[in-house]
């Protein structure tokens, strides 16, 4: 022995080490930015877009044509997050196995073909069916790509990544509504109605993008063929610094059943189940509120953007701010404060449309702000390909039984003042507030001891901390 104290491993020392020298380390994260987060971006743009379309059909005409009477729409809606649901977990545990570049452009292609044939039915039946392929096709998309963005950034430079990709369906609800308005104009072009063009189009664009992706999607930084093996060793054992070990979790070793055990683990869960009420409730159904103010079919589509447009804006800003100060429970609250405002005021009011009107972007600027808030902290506060690539899809399996509740919170028979609908969706928001509240508890007594064993390290605690805790009572824990 020499008596050199060695570095520990991911320290900064040893990153220093394996820096390329013509390297550094914003320039390698920029460089996996421009890598990850448009790519990932355009692709679940164009999975929300093909999943919540059928919102700006219902306007155009489809129940007429297809015959749907009562509550068959909503069951339209309703059908696609059964499979959807279900094979969340299982498809993230293939995305590992075969590697994202394979998975996500075959679950491309998959939907894009379904929703290309939604575009050809002929009755409710085939509606049905279509929906219920394409919620098994997409099934994979939005928690693979929460999972593969979790395996690239420290805790807190995360944020800002999981909004703006994020952000990308926000923009699918504003740019879907402009798209219909265009796409209507085909009314009737080679006998086929304005709403079958929506479906047509989006679902060939779909396919060519998978074609595309295939060859621009990145994989894990471990195994990341346009890095050198410099710049993947880096990348991999960077995260290290903030406690974010990519190879080998303390969850894996205690199993599903100790993940489940977990009370933290469920509260995520039901954080984004609340979230999902109101997001899929304006989702599916803003243009059809809107409609019921007395807008037009054109009119309709063009209203129905600004809501979604201002709330990309405002969770930009408050991830860039989340990040800079390295907390997400304040901002989530803020955000819930909106939605929860929003929802109060349509609940309240049914003859003022300027003020129902601002009523819809309190809450979208609200829910929409607070979704990847929620999934970040808690998917950051996950370690491990095995924790998170569960944890997201448990987190998002769960959270989307909440879109199942708001596929049938607006119903014909409740138009036009929704009040069962809208409350549907305050009642979401509470469930946020309450589920965040435990959450942010859990995450405190957590970093509290952690605190206690770093001083028990310095002398300065009981010692019996440390053998309780180990190594996992290392790990860092963001409010």
């Amino acid at each position: 022995m020499d008596g050199s104290e060695s570095s520990p491993p991911g320290s900064e020392r040893e990153l220093d080490a394996i820096l390329p020298t013509s390297s550094n380390e914003q320039a390698l994260v920029l460089k996996a930015d421009l890598r990850l987060v448009p790519i990932l971006s355009i692709l679940y743009l164009m999975a929300f877009l093909d999943r919540v379309n059928i919102s700006n059909a219902l306007t155009l005409g489809l129940p007429q044509e297809l015959k749907l009477a009562g509550n068959q729409p909503n069951v339209a809606l309703t059908i696609f997050f059964v499979p959807y649901i279900v094979f969340e977990i299982p498809s993230n545990m293939l995305l590992k196995r075969f590697k994202p570049q394979v998975w996500l452009p075959a679950c491309m292609v998959v939907f894009g073909v379904a929703m290309l044939a939604q575009g050809f039915v002929k009755n409710y039946s085939g509606l049905l069916a279509t929906r219920f392929f394409l919620g098994f096709a997409e099934a994979g998309v939005f928690p693979g790509c929460f999972y593969i963005l979790s395996m690239w950034y420290k805790r807190e430079e995360a944020q800002r990544r999981f909004t703006l990709f994020f952000g990308s369906a926000t923009l699918a609800g504003a740019f879907g509504s402009l798209l219909a308005s265009a796409i209507q104009k085909m009314d009737g072009t080679r006998g086929l109605s304005g709403w079958r063009w929506i479906f047509i189009l989006e679902g060939m664009a779909t396919i060519i993008l998978s074609c595309i992706a295939y060859f621009i999607i990145p994989n894990f930084p471990e195994n990341a063929t346009w890095l050198t093996v410099d710049e993947r060793k880096f990348m991999t054992q960077r995260l290290l610094t903030s406690s974010d070990e990519p190879s080998l979790s303390s969850a894996q070793s205690r199993g599903l059943l100790g993940f489940f055990a977990d009370l933290k683990s469920w509260m995520g869960a039901f954080m984004y189940f609340g979230t999902t009420i109101p997001a899929y409730g304006l989702a599916f159904f803003t243009p059809t509120i809107v409609q019921g103010y007395g807008y037009g079919l054109i009119e309709t589509q063009l209203h129905s953007v600004p809501p979604s447009a201002a709330a990309w804006v405002l969770a930009v800003l408050l991830a860039f701010l989340s990040d800079r100060i390295q907390l997400r429970s304040p901002f989530i609250f803020f955000s819930l404060a909106l939605a929860l405002t929003g929802s109060a005021i349509l609940i309240a009011v049914t003859d003022n449309r300027p003020l129902q009107y601002g009523a819809i972007f309190l809450i979208a600027m609200g829910t929409y702000s607070c979704m990847p808030l929620v999934i970040c902290w808690f998917t950051m506060n996950l370690d491990g390909h095995w924790e998170r690539s569960v944890g997201t899809g448990w987190m998002i399996g769960f959270g989307n039984i909440g879109a199942i509740v708001a596929t049938f919170a607006f119903t014909k028979a409740d138009a036009p003042a929704y009040h069962k609908g809208y409350s549907i969706l305050l009642g979401g928001v509470c469930i946020v507030i309450a589920a965040a509240a435990i959450y942010g508890v859990l995450i405190w007594q957590e970093k509290r001891m952690v605190g206690k064993m770093e001083r028990a390290d310095r002398g300065e605690d009981d010692g019996e901390l440390v053998r309780a805790g180990g190594a996992a009572g290392r790990k860092t824990y963001y409010l």
